[in-house]
C-alpha cells in the first residue's frame, strides 16, 4: 500500500473567508462515508484579509487547530509505516475485542439450515438468555463466563416444552454450538485465547437405543403392511442406515451406478455434510424404478403415514418391543458389528462426526454377547 500525502490547503468562499481542507493522495477510504475521499473540510476557516489584531488571532488559532488535525490524520491514514508490527498486532485485537460475540455467533448460525439451524437459533437464545439480552464483546469472552454459561444450561428451562427443563443432552447439543463458535473465532483470530480448549463439555448420557434382532428384522420383511411405501423406507433404512430425514428428500440425481454397485452422494440433512455411501443392491431395488433427476426416490412419502401406520405394521409382525424409525438406522449399526464390520466402518457408514458416537453400538452388541454366555451353564 502506498503512503497517503496529507496537504493543509486553503479555498476561497464567499464573504471574503478562506475555507481549510486536506487533500489527500493518493484518496483515502473513509469509514464513515463508506467510500474514497480526495478532500476532507475541516469546518474552519481564515479571514482572508485581516482587519484587526482579533482577526489575526482567530487566523492563527484556526491554522494551529487545522495543522494539528493535519498532523494527527497523517498518523491514522499511515499506521502500517508508523507503527511496529507489534504496536499494529496490539491495534488490530483492540478493534477486533470490541466487536460483538452474539453478532458472529448470529452469522455462523445463519450458514446452517434445517434441523440444524433451529438448534443453533435454540442455543443463541438461551445464551442470549443467560447475558440478559446484554450484547458481548470478545475481548469480555472469557472460560469462566462460558462455566457459568454450562451451568446455566443444565438447570435451564426448555424453550420448546413449557415447565420442562433440558434434557443432559439438549444442553449438550447447544453448549457445543457455543464451543463450534469460540473454535471458529480462535482460528480466524477474532480471540487471542483458545477458549473452547479451556473449558470441557457437557457429558452425554447414553439414552436407551432399541433395535431389532436379526431375527425380528426378518420378521418385518416377511410381514405385508397396508401402505407399502411405509414397509419400502424402513427396510431400506435397515439395510442403509439412512436417517428419515435423508429417505424423504433424496432425489434419483443423488443415486448413482457403476460397476462396483450402487452409490448415493447426498447431503445430510443433520450435519450438512456431503456423503457418498454405497448401498447394497438389495437396498437399491427398494427404491424402484428410477425416475427424473429432481424427481425424489420415494415419492408420496409422508411423514403422519409413518407415524400412524408404523406402529401397525409393527405389531402385526409380532415384535412387541417400541420401536420407532429412528430405531432402524441402531438396527443398521448393531446388525453390522454384530456381522464383524469394524467400528471405525459403521462410523464412515453412519456418517458420524466422532466415533465415540458410535461406540455406543459396540457396548450394546458386547452386552448381548455377555447375556448370551451367561445361558450356557454346566
Amino acid at each position: 500500500m502506498k503512503r497517503i500525502k496529507i496537504t493543509l490547503r486553503k479555498k476561497e468562499i464567499s464573504n471574503g473567508m478562506q475555507s481549510l481542507y486536506l487533500d489527500y493522495y493518493p484518496p483515502y477510504f473513509n469509514v464513515e462515508e463508506g467510500e474514497y475521499s480526495r478532500r476532507e473540510f475541516l469546518k474552519l476557516y481564515l479571514i482572508a484579509k485581516p482587519r484587526n489584531q482579533m482577526d489575526k488571532v482567530l487566523n492563527i488559532e484556526n491554522l494551529r487547530m487545522a495543522e494539528l488535525i493535519c498532523s494527527r490524520r497523517q498518523n491514522e491514514v499511515n499506521k502500517e509505516y508508523i507503527y511496529t508490527p507489534f504496536e499494529q498486532e496490539q491495534l488490530r485485537r483492540k478493534k477486533l475485542g470490541q466487536q460483538s460475540f452474539i453478532k458472529y455467533f448470529r452469522k455462523l448460525a445463519a450458514l446452517r439450515i434445517g434441523n440444524n439451524r433451529a438448534i443453533w437459533d435454540c442455543s443463541i437464545k438461551h445464551f442470549e438468555n443467560f447475558l440478559k439480552n446484554k450484547d458481548l464483546k470478545f475481548s469480555d469472552v472469557t472460560a469462566d463466563l462460558m462455566e457459568d454459561f454450562k451451568s446455566y444450561l443444565l438447570t435451564a428451562e426448555s424453550l420448546r416444552e413449557t415447565g420442562k427443563t433440558l434434557s443432559q443432552n439438549t444442553s449438550l447439543s447447544y453448549f457445543n454450538k457455543v464451543k463450534a463458535t469460540l473454535r471458529k473465532a480462535y482460528k480466524q483470530q477474532m480471540l487471542v485465547v483458545d477458549i473452547n480448549a479451556q473449558i470441557e463439555g457437557i457429558k452425554e448420557n447414553e439414552s436407551e437405543r432399541n433395535y431389532l434382532t436379526k431375527e425380528e428384522a426378518v420378521m418385518l420383511f416377511n410381514t405385508p403392511c397396508e401402505k407399502e411405501i411405509i414397509k419400502r423406507v424402513s427396510l431400506f433404512s435397515i439395510l442403509t442406515g439412512f436417517r428419515y430425514s435423508d429417505i424423504a428428500k433424496l432425489q434419483w440425481n443423488e443415486v448413482h451406478k457403476s460397476s462396483e454397485g450402487y452409490l448415493i452422494r447426498f447431503r445430510q440433512q443433520k450435519t450438512q455434510k456431503y456423503e457418498m455411501m454405497p448401498i447394497s443392491d438389495q437396498a437399491a431395488s427398494l427404491m424402484g424404478v428410477a425416475g427424473e433427476p429432481s424427481q425424489k426416490v420415494f415419492e408420496g412419502l409422508k411423514k403422519w403415514d409413518i407415524d400412524r401406520g408404523l406402529p401397525i405394521w409393527i405389531k402385526s409382525s409380532g415384535i412387541t418391543k417400541h420401536v420407532t424409525f429412528h430405531c432402524f438406522r441402531h438396527t443398521y449399526a448393531t446388525l453390522q458389528i454384530t456381522a464383524g464390520t469394524d467400528i471405525f466402518t459403521v462410523s464412515k457408514m453412519l456418517g458420524h462426526k466422532n466415533i465415540k458416537t458410535t461406540q455406543v453400538y459396540t457396548k450394546l452388541v458386547d452386552g448381548k454377547k455377555r447375556e448370551a454366555a451367561g445361558r450356557i451353564k454346566l
